[in-house]
């Protein structure tokens, strides 16, 4: 019986560890590397609220501003994604991206930047996903 109890509560211990955890928390919680790129990057903006998510040993932080542009930071403030509507500043990508962008897909914009390990997806405000790799050159239009 102890067995039987024991292989039952087990799983459900399991599943209650390792459950995404999301908590609205204060902008003093942000790391200092993620407070800094966002004065750096979006002085004009306000943050409108931040969400420490914890997912079995991974935090980050999902920032979002007032201009509905999303950010997320991993633990030690490191960009991971930018999603929004708006135009994401140049200064934060390559220029080679920027110029790509420019040169081919004028009036679009860059409205959405992920930076993989292996790569660069950017969404542009036309709807358009292009794949860059990390050096900033352009691979593929991304389906």
């Amino acid at each position: 019986m102890k067995k039987f109890i024991l292989a039952m509560t087990m799983p459900a211990l399991f599943l209650l560890v390792s459950c995404d955890k999301e908590k609205v928390v204060n902008n003093d919680d942000l790391p200092a590397a993620a407070t800094s790129f966002i004065t750096t990057h979006y002085p004009a903006q306000a943050i409108r609220q931040v969400v420490k998510e914890r997912d079995d040993l991974k935090t980050e932080y999902k920032v979002y501003l007032d201009n509905n542009t999303k950010l997320d930071f991993n633990k030690d403030g490191d960009i991971k994604e930018i999603e929004g509507t708006e135009r994401i500043p140049d200064a934060i990508l390559s220029s080679l991206i920027v110029t790509y962008v420019n040169d081919n897909y004028a009036p679009a914009f860059i409205r959405g930047w992920d930076p993989g390990s292996t790569n660069q997806e950017v969404k542009l405000s036309s709807g358009i996903e292009l794949l860059f790799d990390n050096n900033g050159n352009f691979l593929r239009i991304d389906d």
